[in-house]
């Protein structure tokens, strides 16, 4: 796996056809859970392209366990298409019984720790695998938190053995609004942990102060910049071009994932 793209159904054929040295496809699992034609794509597409399920509705960082019923049709997912690799956010969407549709922060505290940790290791005893948790991006600061982010990373990666999925546009959306280094918190995120790597285009919020995880524009420089001083240190690592809103023309996203497979193959091509 070198870099791959985000399966939208308006890219199905190019996808099918492509046959670029180490493209594989990531989809949102949620979206194929129930049969039908998307699932069977999905199937045909893994016989010819690696797959990466990335969910948004595991909620691990809730305040009880992932729901028992999802877990279940997930595992029958993975099992059905035998994706390399598997990913959630560090982030809620339920709390107290009720859905909210976002990605939502919250406390790093001890307390915190513990349950996401219990979270995850119920994921993963539930797939039977080893899962990766994705960097959150961040808008505004919090109150109440007793860890730093890495070393709360870092620390669910000891106590669960999960991986990272580390989102390079999250680093840079969150440090321009939180007012901190890009450059540094990557430096310290550990290179053994990471097991993918996700670019992807933001824009601004209706003042141009605050930057939007937005997934709806190309890559920016500053980005891609972080990205090939993250490559130059931890080595090649499978990298998404995450793109899923004002989807251009497969063959622009395409030549994106070119810019990031070039990248890899400077520092020694597929991991």
């Amino acid at each position: 796996m070198g870099a791959g793209l985000g399966l939208k159904a308006e890219h199905y054929v190019d996808a099918w056809e492509c046959a670029a040295d180490g493209l594989w496809f990531e989809v949102h699992p949620e979206n194929y859970m129930v049969g039908g034609p998307r699932r069977a794509w999905l199937e045909r597409m893994a016989e010819r392209h690696p797959l990466s399920l990335h969910g948004v509705s595991l909620s691990l960082a809730a305040d009880a366990p992932p729901d028992r019923e999802h877990l279940q049709r997930l595992r029958a997912l993975v099992d059905l298409v035998e994706p390399a690799l598997v990913s959630e956010h560090l982030a809620w969407s339920a709390w107290r019984g009720k859905y909210h549709p976002d990605l939502l922060p919250f406390p790093r505290t001890d307390e915190a720790l513990v349950r996401i940790a219990d979270n995850i290791q119920r994921t993963q005893d539930a797939l039977g695998r080893r899962i990766a948790v994705e960097n959150p991006s961040h808008y505004l600061r919090l109150d109440g938190h007793e860890w730093d982010e890495i070393d709360f990373l870092a620390d669910l990666a000891r106590r669960t053995g999960c991986a990272l999925l580390l989102d390079v546009n999250n680093v840079h959306v969150s440090a321009h609004n939180l007012d901190y280094s890009a450059a540094a918190y990557l430096d310290r995120v550990p290179a053994e942990a990471i097991a993918e790597v996700h670019l992807a285009g933001y824009s601004h919020d209706a003042a141009g102060e605050l930057l939007i995880d937005s997934h709806d524009a190309a890559i920016a420089e500053p980005v891609w910049a972080l990205y090939q001083r993250l490559v130059q240190r931890v080595g090649a690592r499978p990298t998404l071009i995450e793109r899923d809103d004002h989807l251009p023309a497969f063959g622009e996203l395409l030549a994106e994932r070119e810019i990031a497979q070039a990248t890899l193959n400077l520092a020694g091509g597929r991991p």
